[in-house]
């Protein structure tokens, strides 16, 4: 099974701005394998600025989650990256499926648990173990899209939350966090995301052991 038939179907893939971004890196020469570790490197600081948003007052509080949606964002570009330069100029490297796959299951621990504490901080007690739970199921369902792969399966990129779909979901929560001075609230919006995302992502695993059972059974 090739590796083109393993990449997440992206639409942004296809972007002037992407096809031309890709262009620029590999001409620098950096690698994918880097780029791969620099979406570690922007969940750490989304991280970071979530955690320490709840540490500031009011609008102090929203620059900083204006801030750390930026830096999910920033993760989710070098996710597209790193495939582009490997793929359409031929940069990948032997160990890049390492680097593939082990950032993105760091990044989502990261950023996903660090909202949990920040929600949390601000009251919302449920939030630490919401974050863990997001945090632990969205690892799950990358293992069980690659375990499908392991057992010759295509790979599964099914939703309702894929990815790009946790990330869009936490980005979404950070933006109307930031509005929450506007009526006194104190971490309800990220409380309301990750339980949202748990499910969500709960739902996935349950989708992708079943499409997987299924083209075990068909092709047995």
């Amino acid at each position: 099974m090739s590796e083109l038939e393993n990449r997440r179907p992206i639409k942004s893939r296809g972007a002037g701005w992407a096809r031309g971004s890709a262009t620029v890196l590999a001409r620098m020469g950096v690698t994918p394998d880097a780029i791969s570790a620099s979406s570690v490197v922007f969940a750490a600081a989304g991280a970071g600025l979530l955690v320490a948003s709840s540490f500031m007052p009011d609008w102090r509080r929203s620059a900083l989650l204006i801030a750390a949606g930026a830096c999910v964002q920033g993760r989710l570009i070098c996710n597209l990256l790193d495939g582009m330069v490997a793929v359409e100029h031929g940069k990948g490297s032997s160990s890049g499926p390492i680097w593939n796959e082990l950032p993105d299951r760091v990044a989502d621990l990261l950023l996903l648990v660090a909202a949990g504490y920040a929600g949390s901080m601000l009251g919302q007690a449920w939030c630490e173990p919401l974050g863990w739970l997001a945090g632990a199921l969205a690892v799950l369902t990358a293992y069980v899209r690659e375990l499908g792969r392991g057992l010759g399966q295509p790979a599964d990129f099914s939703g309702p939350m894929a990815k790009p779909h946790r990330m869009a979901a936490l980005t979404a929560a950070c933006v109307v966090s930031a509005l929450e001075p506007l009526w006194g609230g104190r971490g309800q919006v990220l409380l309301i995301a990750l339980a949202v995302i748990a499910a969500g992502a709960a739902w996935t695993v349950v989708r992708r052991v079943g499409h997987l059972a299924a083209g075990l059974a068909k092709n047995g």
